[in-house]
């Protein structure tokens, strides 16, 4: 039987205050009651937050993928979800945005549904819930060596009406099992043509209604309380810290170098979860 944790939340009654979290391994230390791991889940934010500040993606790659090492994939999707609304309701505003919408109608209801096919996943649930980390592993293995290789890829107009949902619907499908919402919505998206302020917007439109399906998920899973949401909330401030402080530096360093950098520690990472990870 799954473990349980009761997660009081302070300053509010006991009886509002009792969530039970049902998780399918010994629960990890709750952050309020671990304040190295709740530091360093700050730092996390900030480093993420810095990365997408610079190159307009990553925050939550680089969270799932570090958090994850001390904590199990859910608790860490549960973490980024806040973080990741904000910050990508900062990232999708400018001219042209309601075209951009209807463009990208098909992809963002395909997420939803691929996030809701694929629900339970993270939380443990079904044959593959054991498999979480070394998913998410795989998937930051794929998106940093597609991301090296540079693939010149194109997709014409025409092909958007069938493709667009269908890479929708996979990119639901990994974020449900993984929490990351990169694989293959980016690299469709950098196929379209788009310019960079509208690959910017896209991107940030299409993490941002990763997040939202992702936190329904996770609640009508049971394994979203008071507390994680506090800590979520919690972590925007040093996740928007970390983003002002790379859009700062944006202008002054080169992007190209320090994407490319940012994808060999992504690819290192992934394999290190693979192999940390694997059933024995």
């Amino acid at each position: 039987m799954a473990a349980m944790i009761v997660a009081p939340f302070p300053g509010t009654p006991r009886r509002a205050i009792r969530h039970f979290l049902p998780l399918p391994m010994t629960p990890p230390p709750m952050l309020f009651d671990n304040l190295p791991l709740l530091a360093g889940a700050a730092a996390v934010f900030v480093l993420a937050g810095f990365v997408k500040g610079v190159i307009g993606l990553g925050l939550p790659t680089i969270a799932m993928g570090l958090l994850s090492v001390v904590m199990p994939p859910v608790q860490a999707a549960a973490l980024l979800l806040a973080p990741s609304l904000v910050t990508n309701l900062w990232q999708i505003g400018g001219p042209g945005f309601w075209a951009l919408l209807r463009r990208l109608a098909g992809l963002l209801i395909g997420v939803c549904v691929g996030v809701a096919a694929g629900a339970g996943v993270l939380a443990g649930r079904g044959a593959f819930g054991a498999w979480a980390a070394v998913g998410l592993g795989l998937a930051l293995i794929v998106y940093a060596a597609f991301g090296l290789m540079h693939p010149a890829l194109r997709i014409r107009a025409a092909d958007e009406t069938w493709l667009g949902p269908l890479a929708g619907i996979a990119t639901g499908l990994v974020t449900a099992a993984t929490g990351v919402f990169v694989i293959p919505a980016v690299p469709y998206l950098q196929a379209l043509g788009l310019d960079k302020d509208e690959l910017v917007r896209a991107l940030g439109l299409s993490f941002l209604v990763a997040t939202l399906a992702l936190g329904a998920s996770l609640g009508h899973a049971g394994t979203l309380g008071a507390a994680s949401l506090a800590a979520s909330l919690l972590a925007v401030l040093p996740a928007l810290a970390g983003m002002a402080l790379g859009q700062w530096l944006r202008r002054r360093i080169d992007a190209a170098t320090f994407k490319r950098w940012f994808l060999l520690g992504l690819l290192a990472l992934g394999g290190w979860l693979v192999v940390r990870s694997w059933p024995a």
